[in-house]
């Protein structure tokens, strides 16, 4: 079986274990809170539409708190309704973060992590087994691949593609996507089959947002294009995360740019639901207040 063919088969087969399990979902009514769940699009993940991100400075913002502090932040959240997480193999943080939610039910919550692509020779079954070993986990919940950055990465990727679902086969993950950075990056996810879910940079004036490259920069003038992806992949029926809401720390002194940031990403780009790097019960609070105004 050719990999193209085995890949298309491994994707169908997901997808229509998807929809057999969507198919035993209670229905409810759709809450406009911080802490409410939704259907991650496509993926049948349920997850709430506030992320707890701990890859501030590549998570060395969190894990300056200390094991002991960071535990109580995640905690902290935890108790105030936000059940979503995120780290990444590049992150100081998925140890961190295994210790902090040991003891928690698995399934009140969602992992999310980033595999990292551009390492060679490396079996992803067994990069896999080392992620959840790290997060002290049996399975992600999300699996991205990390900081796609180029316009090739569809293709260079495939290996990695391949891997995500034969671990979804396993039960080891449970739905898959890609982060992207800049441009070039971003114009190829509209189309690409493979995705579920995208890790999108978004806010209101382009603070550390997509540009003509990957860099961390800023560019104003390309917000309406990020904006008109993100709703292009919503057509198509991915989940889409907001990343960057607070421009990366830029916005850590205007209270007045994190409100406009958040009403943006949901009002006007139509994110599914964001992440954001805490580093304090204040900030925690402060994100949840500023969702439920952006989603009232």
């Amino acid at each position: 079986m050719s990999a193209t063919t085995r890949r298309s088969f491994l994707k169908a087969g997901l997808a229509t274990g998807a929809m057999a399990a969507a198919g035993d979902l209670p229905l409810s009514a759709a809450k406009r809170t911080a802490a409410d769940t939704l259907v991650l699009g496509r993926s049948n993940i349920q997850v709430t539409r506030l992320a707890f991100g701990t890859g501030t400075d590549s998570g060395a913002v969190q894990a300056g708190l200390g094991q002991q502090e960071f535990t109580r932040l995640v905690r902290y959240a935890y108790d105030r309704g936000v059940r979503f997480f995120e780290t990444a193999e590049a992150y100081q943080t998925p140890g961190m973060l295994g210790k902090a939610l040991k003891g928690l039910p698995r399934d009140s919550y969602q992992l999310m992590s980033k595999v990292t692509t551009f390492h060679q020779g490396i079996d992803p079954q067994a990069k896999f087994d080392e992620l959840r070993r790290t997060s002290q986990t049996e399975y992600f919940d999300v699996m991205l691949l990390h900081w796609q950055h180029t316009a090739d990465w569809p293709e260079t990727t495939k290996h990695w593609q391949d891997g995500i679902l034969e671990a979804q086969q396993k039960k080891i993950i449970r739905t898959h996507g890609a982060s992207v950075h800049g441009l070039p990056a971003l114009r190829q996810m509209p189309g690409t089959k493979w995705l579920d879910v995208g890790l999108i940079r978004i806010n209101h004036n382009g603070t550390r947002m997509d540009g003509p490259t990957y860099e961390d920069t800023n560019h104003p003038d390309n917000v309406s294009e990020v904006v008109d992806h993100i709703r292009q992949l919503k057509q198509e029926g991915l989940g889409v995360i907001g990343m960057k809401l607070c421009g990366g720390g830029q916005f850590k002194h205007s209270h007045d740019d994190r409100v406009k940031a958040m009403r943006f990403a949901f009002q006007n780009a139509g994110v599914d639901c964001a992440t954001v790097g805490f580093k304090s019960t204040q900030e925690v609070d402060e994100a949840i207040s500023n969702m439920n105004l952006a989603l009232a």
